[in-house]
């Protein structure tokens, strides 16, 4: 959507200002305009009849009671629909990709995957045609343990991928061996992540809305990256991109979810282009639980290996990755286990590491990008062994990890990964201090009185952020991650900024206007920023992911600004006589430093520039508009979160008592969101490490398909959070800052599986997985209380 701000004055435009969210007033009011708000003349209905079992043959489908129901305008099956699969860009070497139809042929791999697509007058009605649709199927068996594909012992999902097996790598970094042999102490575990679901408020959906006469589709889409869908949908309809437009209402909510090009979204154009209605399609809940891509679900064999005095000599790893029943979009089956190898050392000075990692099919619903995407296993599984390797050395967990923190930068990690800038060191003593770390033995003490065990956890991470492409690369993950910006200064001297990353909910339009506004001289008021149209505004190869839009879009626009700026400079200097290099723009103004009386407002300069010919003198091409590509060199967030729990043995409930979070994203552009992004990563990460998981029987049936089922945390169970901030700006981008929207999905859930292993290490036992349930948690200890 849109946006412009209102009520902030010229003194608040300065990158750094605290400015509030423009978003909340008007969707507060409930003035928000979401997907399931979009309505088009003679739009239908859709709903998808799903299947119940999780691994079948499609023998026969009947839809003839279906459409013979009134109200209901088409039932489509896959065999009404022909189309290419899907398919992704990104490359890496040795990954078997298996194609995923929009419905399913000839087999179901998953409860849940579509195999019709009814069209209807009313949601209502096309939910009771669904009904009457009769599927003949014949059951397979269902492989649910990657561990057994793994082995070679699952049934297989498609023919020509014995085991399931879609990736099997290694990679050694240094004398690993070695290491290992000569450690005076080495630690090993085994850690088991929950199967996460992203949870957006606002579910999946899009309508669209075909003209056969000038074959063009038209696309309004819940969507985190509209160019991708329209080049996903380019290709399975074999239409050219300029014939598809995409446009992006309010989306309430993605966290990487709604990154891929869902098979929903490619049946709901296929059927547009079928029959000529347009069509909408919205996600209900059970089905975003159930359908949707899950995330994390991964087991980590590690080892890590000591000196005598605690020095971390080497690392290494054996990842099996459960990835659903699809690897077809962003590489979705490595999108986990694949990343998780790459950032082993995490912030340590580890010079020695190696990795094994396999990517295995089961018949479960395929995996996707999820915030803190990948390295939240690998780095739970390392902090818990430094807990166990503290606790076996009578060291204190958190001066281990101060001995072992990078120190000095730019650092190359064994993995290849370049830390640009950082405060690894400093970020841990500040979280350690926020929460009182060495106070607590009289907490401890006061908890026992309560029957009540108290624990702490701390968790220094390091995130790569704000991905480019060459961030991507260092990850191993290749493919084009820049963007393009548009900022077009108006006659009336108002300033309108396009990009290709639209808002789920972060503060672009705030943000974005912000930096647009300092270098200008401009109220942000008179900034409005457009990214809900691939007609109108640039091409972002990658969308809003990956702590991405700060770095690169905020940097392509710092670039543009300055360009537009430089034009405004040479036309203000030939009215006011004197260089262009004496001028300053501020307030709305261009004056001439240190003569305040010599200036001329920004909207008269604009209105000339558009339509005065004599201004041509000056500069040649009044145009006012700027264009800019930025690609940035690699960046590397970090910080530090501390949690304290309390544990009941009687009941194995866990409770988050305290909890700081330290952040550095180098040049906050705007603190008060870099807050909210904190905050709002730490609930998703005490949510994956004490509630969130979708179970699955042996026969792959989802045991999560509600709320009720499904564990969110709540505003109870999340105390008081104590936020600190570093700031170590970057030296490689514009403006010096980094991404950080996934910190706290990536260092929160170690943190309490640390603060949990300490409290409950009085009775000798180990924590192995998330999510910490009181069922887990009880059965671990001996009772009775």
């Amino acid at each position: 959507m849109s946006e412009r701000l209102t009520g902030s004055g010229p003194s608040e435009r300065a990158l750094g200002a605290r400015l509030t969210r423009l978003e909340d007033a008007r969707l507060l009011a409930g003035a928000g305009r979401f997907l399931a708000d979009v309505t088009v003349p003679g739009m239908t209905h859709a709903h998808f009849l799903r299947s119940p079992h999780a691994h079948a043959r499609i023998v026969s489908i009947d839809t003839s009671a279906a459409r013979s129901l009134p109200g209901v305008h088409a039932v489509l099956t896959a065999a009404e629909l022909p189309h290419r699969p899907l398919v992704d860009s990104v490359a890496v070497p040795g990954l078997v990709k298996t194609p995923q139809p929009a419905l399913a042929s000839d087999r179901v791999r998953y409860v849940g995957e579509p195999v019709a697509i009814v069209l209807a007058g009313s949601r209502a009605v096309a939910e009771d045609a669904a009904e009457l649709i009769r599927v003949g199927y014949a059951p397979l068996p269902a492989a649910t343990d990657p561990l057994a594909g793994q082995h070679g012992r699952a049934e297989p999902l498609f023919e020509d991928i014995p085991g399931n097996v879609i990736y099997a790598g290694s990679r050694t970094y240094g004398n690993v061996d070695d290491a290992f042999a000569s450690a005076a102490h080495v630690v090993t575990g085994r850690f088991t992540t929950g199967r996460f679901i992203a949870a957006p408020m606002e579910t999946r959906g899009c309508l669209a809305d075909y003209d056969a006469a000038g074959d063009r589709l038209t696309v309004h889409c819940s969507t985190q990256s509209p160019h991708l869908l329209r080049r996903k949908l380019a290709h399975c309809l074999e239409m050219g991109e300029g014939r598809i437009r995409v446009l992006v209402p309010d989306v309430g909510g993605g966290f990487g979810q709604k990154i891929p090009a869902a098979p929903e979204e490619i049946a709901v154009a296929l059927a547009a282009r079928a029959t000529g209605l347009p069509v909408r399609w919205v996600e209900d809940r059970q089905e975003n639980i159930t359908a949707a891509p899950h995330a994390k679900d991964q087991i980590v064999d590690m080892e890590l290996a000591l000196s005598a005095d605690g020095a971390f000599e080497a690392v290494r790893a054996r990842i099996v990755g459960d990835c659903g029943a699809y690897s077809f979009n962003s590489a979705s089956a490595l999108i986990e286990c694949y990343l998780s190898a790459g950032l082993l050392p995490g912030p340590y000075r580890i010079r020695n590491v190696a990795w094994e990692v396999t990517a295995v099919l089961t018949n479960k619903s395929p995996i996707s990008p999820y915030r803190g995407v990948g390295w939240t296993a690998s780095h739970s599984a390392r902090e818990v062994l430094i807990d166990r390797a503290a606790r076996l050395l009578g060291r204190d967990p958190l001066d281990l990890r101060r001995q072992n923190l990078v120190r000095e930068f730019p650092y190359t990690s064994a993995t290849g990964m370049d830390y640009d800038s950082g405060s690894y060191v400093e970020s841990l003593d500040k979280a350690a201090g926020l929460i009182g770390y060495t106070g607590l033995e009289e907490r401890r003490a006061a908890a026992r009185e309560r029957g009540r065990y108290l624990g702490v956890g701390v968790s220094p991470y390091v995130e790569p952020s704000g991905w480019g492409t060459a961030g991507a690369l260092q990850s191993s993950w290749s493919f084009a991650s820049h963007d393009h910006v548009r900022v077009t200064m108006e006659p009336s001297g108002e300033v309108t900024v396009a990009v290709g990353t639209p808002s789920q909910g972060q503060g672009h339009a705030t943000v974005l206007a912000q930096v647009v506004a300092d270098v200008l001289g401009v109220d942000p008021a008179t900034v409005t920023v457009l990214a809900d149209d691939t007609a109108a505004v640039p091409i972002s190869t990658a969308g809003t992911r990956a702590s991405r839009t700060a770095t690169v879009i905020g940097g392509a626009l710092t670039l543009a600004a300055r360009d537009l700026r430089d034009k405004l400079a040479r036309l203000a200097a030939g009215l006011l006589e004197c260089d262009p290099r004496d001028l300053e723009f501020d307030q709305g103004h261009v004056r001439v430093r240190g003569v305040p009386a010599r200036s001329v407002p920004l909207a008269e300069l604009a209105g000339r520039a558009h339509f005065d010919p004599a201004v041509r003198e000056h500069l040649p091409e009044p145009d006012l508009v700027a264009n800019r590509f930025y690609d940035p060199p690699a960046t590397y967030s970090n910080g530090c979160v501390a949690v304290v729990v309390e544990v009941d043995p009687l009941t194995g409930d866990v409770a988050v008592v305290d909890a700081a979070a330290v952040e550095d994203c180098g040049t906050m552009l705007n603190p008060l969101m870099v807050e909210g992004q904190v905050l709002g990563a730490f609930v998703q990460g005490v949510g994956g490490a004490l509630y969130e998981h979708v179970p699955y029987t042996a026969d792959g049936v989802p045991l999560a398909t509600s709320f009720s089922d499904y564990l969110l945390p709540t505003a109870a169970e999340i105390p008081h959070v104590r936020l600190g901030h570093c700031c170590s700006p970057s030296p490689l981008t514009v403006n010096g800052s980094k991404g950080m929207g996934e910190s706290g999905v990536i260092a929160t859930p170690a943190a309490v599986a640390c603060a949990v292993a300490d409290a409950l290490a009085p009775f000798g036992v180990e924590v192995d997985r998330t999510p910490l349930t009181p069922a887990y948690v009880s059965g671990l200890l001996p009772g009775p209380f």
